[in-house]
């Protein structure tokens, strides 16, 4: 049996790097939406996987267990809001970030009520923003 060792200078920076980042699954029903977050957020996020929807959203959450799950607030079946209460009762739940279009005065109840760690407007996601708020 050969027992392999494998350094930092074996396999390169970027790829010990991106192994230490946190893991993202983005449920958002638009694709240019999911696109975008993609490639904003892989400066500090690897994304694992995308979802349309809500259900599809939580069976990906449970099969790939990231770390973070950004979430529309506006899906076509389920809406971001039980998503995000339905991920809260996992045995090793996600952080969830919710997200939207709509401003935030437009949903502060429902935040407040919310599981979610917090609330990104789509038009101000960056990936410094989010991952301060992981902090």
């Amino acid at each position: 049996m050969v027992a392999w060792r494998v350094s930092r200078t074996d396999i390169g920076p970027s790829v010990c790097d991106r192994l230490a980042m946190p893991t993202l699954l983005i449920v958002d029903d638009h694709a240019s939406f999911r696109a975008v977050a993609r490639a904003v957020l892989s400066e500090y996020f690897t994304v694992v996987g995308e979802a349309a929807d809500g259900v599809g959203g939580i069976g990906l959450a449970r099969e790939l267990r990231p770390d973070v799950v950004l979430l529309d607030v506006q899906l076509p079946d389920v809406d971001g809001f039980a998503v995000a209460s339905a991920l809260a009762c996992e045995d090793h739940p996600p952080v969830v970030v919710l997200t939207s279009s709509r401003d935030r005065r437009d949903l502060e109840v429902l935040l407040w009520q919310s599981p979610a760690r917090a609330f990104v407007e789509k038009e101000r996601l960056s990936a410094d923003l989010l991952a301060a708020l992981l902090v």
